[in-house]
C-alpha cells in the first residue's frame, strides 16, 4: 500500500506554483491516488471568511500582526477540519501555500520575527508538517510581469520591494528546512517544471516502489 503524503507548494506571487500544484494533483489522480487540492488562505467556511478580510484591498489599515494572526487562524481551522482527518483517511493532500507562506510573507515582507512566527504556526497547525515542499523560485520582477493582466489583492499590491523581501526570506526558509524543501527553477517552461516535480515526488515517496 502506498503511504499518503502532504505536499505543499510555495513561491512569490507570479511564480507559477498554483499551476504546478494542480498539475501534480492531476498526475497523482492519473495513477488512482485519492488526492485533495487545497489553497491558502481558505479551504473551510471559516477560513474563507478570514480570506475575504485578509485580501480585501479596502483593509489597508490592517496591522502586520493582525495579518499574521489571521493567516494562522485560517490555517488552524483548515488543519483541524480537513488536513488532519483527510490524512488519517489515507488521502494525499497537495496545498497551494501552507505555513511557510506566513514565514516568508509576514516574516520577510512585514518584518515580523521568524522564531515567533514559527512558534505560532506550530500551535496553529497542531504540529502538522508537510512531508515535501516545492519552492518555485523566480525573480520578483518576472513574477510581477506575469501578473500584469491579473487583478491583484491587498497583499499582492504591496509592491516589488515587498516581493523581493519575501523571496529573500523564502531562500532562508528553504535552507533552514532543507530536509523537506526542494527549490525548482521557476524560469523553466511549465512542462519542464512539472516533469522535475513529478520525478522528485516519485523519488521522495513510495510511488516508485509499487
Amino acid at each position: 500500500m502506498i503511504k499518503n503524503f502532504f505536499i505543499t507548494f510555495e513561491g512569490i506571487d507570479g511564480s507559477g506554483k498554483s499551476t504546478q500544484a494542480k498539475l501534480l494533483v492531476d498526475k497523482l489522480a492519473s495513477i488512482n491516488l485519492e488526492t485533495l487540492f487545497l489553497r491558502e488562505p481558505g479551504g473551510t467556511s471559516i477560513s474563507e471568511e478570514i480570506r475575504s478580510v485578509l485580501l480585501n484591498n479596502r483593509k489597508d489599515e490592517m496591522s502586520s500582526r493582525t495579518e499574521a494572526l489571521l493567516m494562522c487562524a485560517s490555517r488552524a481551522q483548515l488543519t483541524k477540519d480537513i488536513i488532519i482527518p483527510e490524512m488519517k483517511a489515507g488521502k494525499w493532500i497537495v496545498a497551494d501555500r501552507y505555513a511557510d507562506s506566513t514565514l516568508a510573507y509576514q516574516g520577510g515582507g512585514r518584518g515580523i520575527d521568524l522564531d515567533w512566527l514559527i512558534k505560532v504556526n506550530h500551535f496553529a497547525t497542531y504540529e502538522t508538517q508537510p512531508d515535501l515542499t516545492f519552492y518555485i523560485d523566480v525573480d520578483p520582477e518576472i513574477g510581477a510581469k506575469r501578473r500584469e493582466t491579473m487583478v491583484s489583492d491587498r497583499i499582492e499590491n504591496a509592491g516589488l520591494e515587498f516581493q523581493k523581501n519575501i523571496r529573500a526570506k523564502y531562500l532562508e526558509i528553504v535552507d533552514k528546512f532543507s530536509e523537506r524543501c526542494v527549490t525548482v527553477d521557476g524560469n523553466l517552461s511549465i512542462d519542464e517544471i512539472s516533469q522535475i516535480i513529478w520525478r522528485i515526488t516519485k523519488d521522495r515517496t513510495s510511488i516508485e516502489k509499487t
